[in-house]
């Protein structure tokens, strides 16, 4: 009985000292989370979304949706046309849109689909194969340059 408070106090710090280390973020939350911060000052506007059916990406469970990576260039003074392509084999394939775009390769790992329209132009990726954020500059160049042909 002499010893119940010093068990007591133990169970106490043991409770704390695991609540917070329980609140530590993973390290590939805080790379997911530096890589969109980055992703931000350079002009690119990352979200996740639900993937589109049309993008292929495995589905999360049979009615439900993958959330996937979708980073966009806005460009204000354009006037983009509806484009909608997937990645096969480092090429778009069109689904939808004019056919220039079609076969247009694609150096970028990792990506899924891009879409274009009205002012803005995207890519579906998969943020898993770039942690460190190396390919975000040509990404954002690759971006403009479809936006521009």
């Amino acid at each position: 009985m002499e010893h119940t408070g010093l068990w007591v106090a133990l169970i106490i710090i043991v409770f704390v000292l695991g609540s917070i280390f329980g609140l530590r973020v993973s390290p590939r939350e805080k790379a997911l989370g530096l890589m969109r911060e980055k992703a931000r000052k350079m002009g690119l506007h990352p979200r996740l979304v639900a993937a589109p059916e049309w993008t292929k990406v495995p589905m999360a469970t049979e009615k439900r949706a993958s959330m996937v990576a979708y980073y966009s260039v806005l460009i204000p003074e354009a006037r983009l046309p509806l484009m909608r392509a997937r990645v096969e084999d480092s090429k778009l394939i069109i689904i939808q849109g004019d056919d220039k775009f079609n076969d247009f390769p694609i150096a970028l790992k990792g990506i899924y689909a891009i879409d274009m329209q009205a002012n803005c132009v995207g890519m579906y990726w998969d943020e898993e194969i770039d942690l460190r954020a190396t390919q975000l500059d040509d990404m954002k160049a690759f971006l403009l340059k479809l936006a521009e042909f």
